[in-house]
């Protein structure tokens, strides 16, 4: 079984936000990137599989140069192999047909993607992605298992969870419950030493087109002060949240 998964190259939750050029670009000096939290899960429910099933897992990466040690994380985790599309990761459908491109000329039978990135929460790219290479697709998946061609899949629904059958190929958008944080794998220093030796290919974009631009971007309003009500003051608190909350 060949298993693709696609790795998002986002910044560290604990980074400080800012953007330049009258808040058209996103600047990033001083900001940590990480493997996208969503996508880190899906790899490691691939990992299982290739350690179970003998499977082969490539990791794959829409995005310039700087992102290649996040690849290098991914490969340093267990991928086998890594592929970077040399563009921007601008638009999500110019970065579903690159994913697609791929996965055409790769004949995968799995592809594993996080259900949305943690830095622009889209939550397009792995629905695009089966649509263009015509795969059975599973969405909010908390539980995969692989019997030969066939699948068992869980994905989470309003109020619960469901359980489907499918098969391969297919396109899963997975979440934790895929597996769990206590499962994520960090690297060791034989992972990593090993990771510098495994192949990494830089493929050209199939096209440099993007359905949308980003017009500005702009940080949430700073949260307000803080008023704090006696425990005696009941009347005081119902004034507030009646008047000045309005939730009451």
């Amino acid at each position: 079984m060949k298993i693709l998964v696609c790795i998002s190259h986002v910044p560290d939750t604990t980074s400080k936000i800012n953007f330049t050029d009258n808040d058209t670009k996103f600047d990033t000096n001083g900001v940590q990137f990480v493997i996208n939290p969503y996508d880190e899960f899906c790899l490691t429910r691939a990992m299982w599989f290739k350690e179970k099933q003998g499977a082969t897992v490539t990791v794959l990466n829409v995005g310039n140069a700087t992102t290649e040690p996040t690849l290098r994380k991914a490969l340093a985790i267990g991928a086998d192999d890594a592929i970077r599309v040399n563009a921007e990761p601008i638009d999500g459908l110019s970065v579903a047909k690159e994913i697609a491109a791929v996965v055409k000329n790769g004949n995968y039978d799995l592809v594993l993607a996080g259900r949305e990135s943690i830095d622009y929460n889209g939550g397009m790219v792995p629905g695009m992605i089966a649509s263009l290479v015509n795969y059975n697709f599973v969405n909010g998946c908390v539980g995969v298992e692989i019997d030969g061609n066939s699948a068992t899949l869980v994905r989470e629904i309003d109020g619960g969870n469901e359980t489907l059958s499918s098969s391969l190929p297919m396109v899963i958008a997975g979440q934790k419950g895929i597996v769990e944080e206590k499962d994520l794998r960090i690297p060791n220093m034989r992972g990593i030493m090993m990771a510098r030796q495994k192949p990494l290919q830089v493929v050209e974009p199939v096209s440099t087109a993007n359905a949308t631009e980003v017009q500005s971007y702009q940080k949430p309003a700073p949260k307000g002060a803080v008023k704090l009500v006696s425990a005696d003051n009941i009347d005081e608190l119902i004034n507030l949240l009646h008047n000045e909350a309005k939730v009451i």
